[in-house]
């Protein structure tokens, strides 16, 4: 098993930072919450936003205060914890083509390791997330925004040991309760297209290792098919909300690894023009084009 789990693609997939456009009003089963993450929230959109163009401790911030304000919501310390991984992931160089189209990197992780203090920053918040979404499902059996805060925490740190950190086991196994909650979540709410982030990714993943690898994870009850995941990804990045740019970039990369380029401008394309100040997205962008990158525009 633990062969097996070493060949497994690190699970990009499960960084789920779900959302849910369209719900205006609570319906009668919810509880009186805020749920910051099912209706969306200016703060925290302007937190992603500037996660997208690189400015971590200020989208770290700008959670943090919306987090002390609430300090119920598990959704903003799963934001928190989201901003110290992005940041390691832009260190890192995670989410570019040059990675993605490594297939030594994509199969086994970054070289060498990541920032100790940025991963302990990282895991504190994932606790308190989960803490707080577990106090959540103990008054309201099911609760969305309970479920959501525990699919993106499960991804994340499923994306942590399996890319930085090279524990794979450990990720195998994150990587099955991420996908339980975002199934759970999507069966009550079919709007939070978000969460396809979470599926679309895995199903790619996993349904691009070898035949006899894809076999073996069968017998843990663990599937993919890499056209029905782009699919996936495809309804994050048309209609999501805080992920709409992370499910964008993930499906460009997964473009590019498909050879298919024209998908991959299209939507490099589109997240150069909403955050024009992102040398992640302009880079990525001008390597699909075949166009030289300016030395201040490298992310690395």
């Amino acid at each position: 098993m633990r062969r097996i789990a070493s060949l497994l693609i690190p699970a990009f997939a499960i960084l789920a930072f779900a959302a849910f456009p369209g719900i205006s009003s609570a319906r009668a089963e919810d509880p009186p919450f805020p749920n910051p993450g099912l209706t969306g929230v200016p703060e925290l959109t302007d937190g992603f936003r500037l996660l997208y163009t690189q400015h971590f401790p200020e989208a770290r911030s700008t959670f943090s205060s919306w987090a002390d304000a609430h300090p119920t919501e598990p959704f903003p310390q799963a934001a928190i914890a989201a901003s110290y991984l992005f940041e390691e992931f832009y260190r890192q160089g995670v989410l570019t083509s040059d990675f993605f189209l490594n297939e030594r990197r994509f199969l086994k992780g970054i070289e060498g390791k990541p920032d100790p203090e940025r991963m302990r920053n990282f895991r504190a918040a994932l606790t308190s997330a989960r803490v707080l979404a577990k106090t959540r499902l103990s008054e309201h059996h099911k609760d969305p925004e309970a479920l959501f805060a525990l699919a993106i925490s499960a991804g994340m740190e499923s994306n942590a040991d399996s890319i930085l950190e090279k524990k794979q086991l450990d990720a195998l196994k994150l990587i099955k309760e991420a996908n339980q909650d975002a199934k759970e979540l999507l069966a009550q709410r079919p709007d939070a297209l978000d969460a396809f982030v979470a599926l679309g990714c895995a199903n790619y993943i996993i349904g691009s290792l070898s035949g006899a690898t894809r076999f073996m994870l069968w017998f843990g009850n663990i599937h993919g098919d890499k056209r029905l995941g782009m699919e996936q990804m495809q309804n994050a990045a048309d209609n999501g909300r805080y992920l709409k740019p992370f499910a964008k970039i993930l499906l460009a990369l997964a473009a590019r690894r498909e050879k298919q380029n024209p998908l991959a401008e299209k939507l490099l394309r589109e997240l150069t023009e909403e955050f024009p100040t992102s040398d992640l997205f302009a880079s990525e962008y001008a390597k699909v084009m075949g166009r030289p990158i300016p030395a201040e525009m490298h992310p690395n």
